[in-house]
């Protein structure tokens, strides 16, 4: 007996030893932490290729073939292309990370600035070419010949011979594009090219040649090579800003925009050209003097050029003569001033935030290219979209309004719109609905146009040609909005999962199911047989086709070929891959695990996907026939030395009676004899995440979970359900009663040690919490609203919009404006209240912050200070709502840290939560010593 027990204990001390010998997670392993990017299958499947990414440093991309054998490792490889007969895969290879560190340190000029190289691998010869000093390049989608890339090239001048040596200066480097024969490895050079682009099949390539300013060999102008015979031609002539190169889907045409204007000119006057190779030049197709053309209209730079795919369109954009300022004004003579007027449609900083965007602004036109090529406008700035078919051969177009429902905006978040059927052979349109709430959708057909209304949560038809409208989901008896919604505005759907390949059906998604329905709305069909609903599985179509048509820009669900499924389990979290078949949904795999970047080849004989959970970081993963799973990635195999983590689901009941679950995790070494220190961390719901692997990272201000679980720390992430009105009080009602509840139920939890952090919205229910209770030991709040009455007048500098919609329609969930609600605001605003706060708290709060005036954080501060209450703020100069700039990530993180140690660990605090940090040590002493 003595024996067995002897056994036992060794046995136990090894498991010790195992855990004991496990490090936690300190804040120098940031860096290293790896993530897949960019996985990719080949057509055929035999090839797969990725990047593995550190946070911070050299990545390294990787080619391997379905077997796991590995055929290219390229270090600090990114943007990798497969040639379309996967014969030559093509990337770059960026600057090593140090070199440029040390640049940027040495302020260098971006010119100076080390630059990238291009790497060309032959796979069946096995052969490797490398190129310096590479901007960019290019491949055409259908190209399997050649590859162009701009570089820079120093070229031999000539010898002046009346110059001393003393005056010699370093050549500056040319722009030359280099066109690849990836069969031959023969390159040809384009001096002083400036851009590029090919046709699909890689027949020919279209680039700009910039001359010198003065130009008087007449260098510049755009050219085109032909690669069959390696003639190029100049078809259009002189200085000038070329762009938007475009060529039909025939690779017979080619358009583009063009401004020949002088270099300093104020006013650009863009022209719409045409080639084709019987022409010597390019012809223009429309400037400001074409009929058709409204006055004081011209060519938009900044249009999209689309030809239709039978080639006899072409659609461009148009937009109204822009004012330009007067340059001989005297500029200090004049005031510069913002003028806020109240039937503006957008606020004036919305307008300040969106200025280039608004100067780009453009509005489609047509061109038939056969006949007499009139100029159809189509839109105009009644119009704020326009939407095309795919092939834009079709007569409808459909176009949104939202004039006279901008303003309301400002306090709806939301825009309702009014929709039209427009007609591309006459430029007339018809009314599909007014002051639509929802969005909408151009079949496509052309034929229909499907919209949702979000006022009554219904799915609608319109046919275009009877003008007649049908609601798709009337006599369905399942709701298509969300069941969930928990904040004043109407709920939104659940969206539009495909059209069918004849364009007849559209798919719909409700909570579970998803369903094909006709668009004349006599077919209605469950397409997962309600199975969803019954067993609480979240259905979508999980599209595995390969799609390489660019005009196919939505989901094509093809009736005979297999529909496969994501599945995701509601209750246990499970996630998996099934499909449909005609009388049930068979499960193809599913775990507890999250799958990502899923995708598949032609045949869909292999699928590659990333696979994580809590403890397992997201390696990638081959399947063979759905069935053999290989392993192609170890991208974090450090994490075993460190003492990591478990995550499990917990589920309580709230004193009102809710049903809740949240995500609790421990210490990989956990021991249920000890006590161990918990905080809370929350924002809206999170339980879904219950098998997301979460790398140690420096978060932009949200908790770094995976450090404080390996150091010795309880987290608790909670779900939280809202009344309207009451925001404050749901978090009371969810977090505070899990806190307890694990606290009551688990003799681990040490109920005199629990800290809540949060950040944004979180944070604000950080700051309500401490003035409802002093259950929490430390308190830390990003960026939090502390007085939803001066917040509710605030703007987003971010986007300039005004606040108020959060408040009256969205996550503030107030449902009123303050004066209708008044006492709403102030019991909602913690700021009302700092007289009852007793627990120590951090802010950060930016002053860059885009979303939360940084001034909600100095009332925070400035209050609780007034009060004499232990309180810190953190102001990341220049700095975002979430932080932005790794360096301030990786600080906070220490900071954070020593503050909840000090607090719920009683470790001696940090120089800066003892005494803080002067201003006239700021960047000398940053605080984070103890003493």
């Amino acid at each position: 007996m003595k024996h067995k027990f002897g056994l036992l204990f060794l046995g136990l001390s090894a498991i010790s030893l195992s855990y004991a010998q496990k490090k936690p997670i300190d804040h120098s392993v940031y860096d290293s932490w790896k993530s897949i990017a960019k996985p990719e299958i080949s057509k055929s499947g035999n090839l797969i290729y990725y990047s593995i990414t550190p946070q911070e440093g050299d990545g390294t991309s990787i080619l391997k073939n379905s077997n796991n054998q590995s055929l290219l490792q390229i270090p600090r490889g990114a943007d990798l292309t497969l040639t379309d007969n996967e014969k030559v895969i093509v990337g770059l290879i960026k600057a090593p990370f140090q070199e440029v560190r040390q640049a940027k340190i040495k302020k260098k000029k971006p010119d100076e600035m080390p630059k990238d190289s291009l790497f060309v691998f032959n796979i069946a010869k096995n052969q490797n070419s490398k190129f310096a000093q590479v901007k960019s390049y290019k491949i055409a989608r259908k190209g399997n010949d050649y590859i162009a890339f701009l570089n820079e090239m120093t070229l031999p001048s000539k010898q002046d011979t009346t110059k001393s040596k003393a005056s010699n200066k370093k050549e500056k480097p040319t722009p030359t594009l280099t066109v690849l024969n990836l069969t031959t490895g023969d390159t040809s050079n384009i001096i002083k090219a400036d851009s590029y682009d090919w046709s699909d099949d890689g027949k020919y390539l279209v680039y700009t040649i910039k001359g010198p300013e003065k130009d008087s060999l007449n260098e510049s102008g755009l050219f085109i090579m032909d690669l069959a015979n390696k003639s190029k031609k100049k078809i259009s002539n002189g200085k000038g800003n070329y762009k938007n190169f475009k060529f039909d889907d025939a690779n017979k045409q080619l358009s583009f925009v063009a401004d020949k204007t002088p270099e300093k000119s104020l006013l650009k006057e863009f022209k719409l050209y045409h080639y084709t190779p019987g022409q010597d030049s390019a012809i223009i197709l429309a400037d400001k003097n074409s009929q058709g053309i409204p006055n004081n209209w011209s060519v938009s730079g900044d249009g999209n050029l689309t030809f239709s795919k039978s080639g006899k369109r072409l659609f461009f954009g148009l937009a109204p003569i822009p004012r330009v300022k007067d340059t001989t004004l005297v500029e200090f003579e004049h005031a510069k001033v913002d003028i806020w007027h109240w039937q503006d449609d957008y606020l004036q900083p919305m307008q300040l935030v969106n200025l280039k965007r608004d100067q780009s602004r453009n509005y489609t036109a047509m061109i038939n290219l056969q006949g007499n090529r009139n100029i159809r406008p189509l839109s105009d700035e009644t119009f704020n979209r326009i939407s095309l078919t795919g092939d834009a051969d079709n007569e409808w177009a459909m176009a949104t309004s939202d004039k006279g429902y901008r303003i309301e905006s400002q306090w709806e978040g939301g825009i309702r719109s009014d929709i039209y059927a427009v007609s591309t052979l006459t430029g007339n349109n018809k009314l599909v609905t007014k002051s639509n709430s929802g969005y909408a959708s151009l079949a496509p057909n052309g034929d229909y146009i499907v919209y949702f209304n979000r006022s009554n949560g219904n799915w609608y038809s319109y046919h275009i040609s009877s003008e007649s409208t049908k609601q798709l989901n009337e006599g369905i008896q399942v709701s298509f909005v969300d069941e969930e919604n928990d904040v004043p505005a109407a709920p939104g759907p659940y969206g539009i999962a495909g059209w069918s390949k004849d364009g007849k059906f559209i798919y719909l998604n409700d909570r579970f199911d998803v369903w094909k329905i006709s668009l004349d709305a006599k077919s209605k069909i469950n397409l997962t047989n309600g199975l969803g609903r019954k067993n609480q599985m979240v259905y979508r179509i999980e599209n595995l086709y390969k799609n390489d048509d660019p005009r196919l820009n939505y989901t094509e669900i093809d009736p005979s070929n297999t529909i496969y499924l994501s599945g995701f389990n509601k209750i246990d979290k499970n996630q998996g891959l099934y499909k449909i078949n005609k009388n049930d949904i068979s499960k193809l795999w599913s775990g507890a695990h999250t799958y990502k970047m899923i995708s598949a080849d032609d045949k869909l004989d292999k699928i590659i996907y990333t696979k994580e959970d809590y403890q397992n970081s997201p390696d990638l993963y081959v399947l063979l026939n759905f069935k053999n799973e290989t392993r192609l990635s170890d991208i974090n195999p450090q994490q075993a030395n460190y003492n990591w983590g478990t995550a499990e689901l917990v589920h309580w009941t709230t004193p009102k009676g809710f049903k809740s679950e949240g995500i609790l995790y421990k210490p990989e070494d956990f021991d249920p004899n000890k006590k161990y220190p918990i905080i809370a961390y929350f924002y809206e719901t999170l339980s879904d995440g219950l098998y997301t692997y979460q790398p140690p990272a420096p978060t932009p201000s949200r908790l770094n979970i995976p450090y404080f679980v390996s150091n010795g720390y309880l987290v608790f992430a909670p779900d939280i359900r809202y009344e309207t009105g009451y925001p404050g009080k749901s978090a009371e009602e969810f977090i505070n009663s899990g806190m307890h509840y694990l606290a009551r139920n688990n003799e681990w939890v040490d109920s005199t040690k629990m800290g809540i952090q949060g950040q944004s919205w979180g944070g604000y229910q950080v700051a309500h919490l401490i003035t409802r209770t002093n259950m929490y030991a430390a308190a830390w709040a990003g960026a939090p609203v502390v007085n939803m009455t001066s917040a509710y007048g605030g703007i987003r500098w971010g986007t300039g919009m005004s606040r108020q919609f959060q408040y009256e329609n969205t996550q503030s969930r107030i449902g009123k404006p303050l004066w209708e609600a008044r006492d709403l605001y102030i019991e909602n605003s913690p700021l009302f209240f700092m007289d009852k706060v007793n627990t120590p708290v951090a802010i950060m709060h930016n002053d860059n912050d885009g979303a939360v005036p940084w001034y909600q954080g100095i009332e925070f501060f400035t209050a609780l200070r007034r009060l004499n209450k232990p309180v810190w703020l953190l102001n990341y100069n220049g700095d975002d709502h979430n932080l932005i700039q790794r360096q301030n990530r990786k600080d906070i993180q220490i900071r954070e840290a020593q503050f909840f140690d000090h607090y719920l660990k009683g470790k001696p605090a940090a120089n800066w939560i003892k005494k803080g940090v002067k201003a006239t040590e700021k960047g000398i002493d940053w605080g984070l010593e103890v003493d």
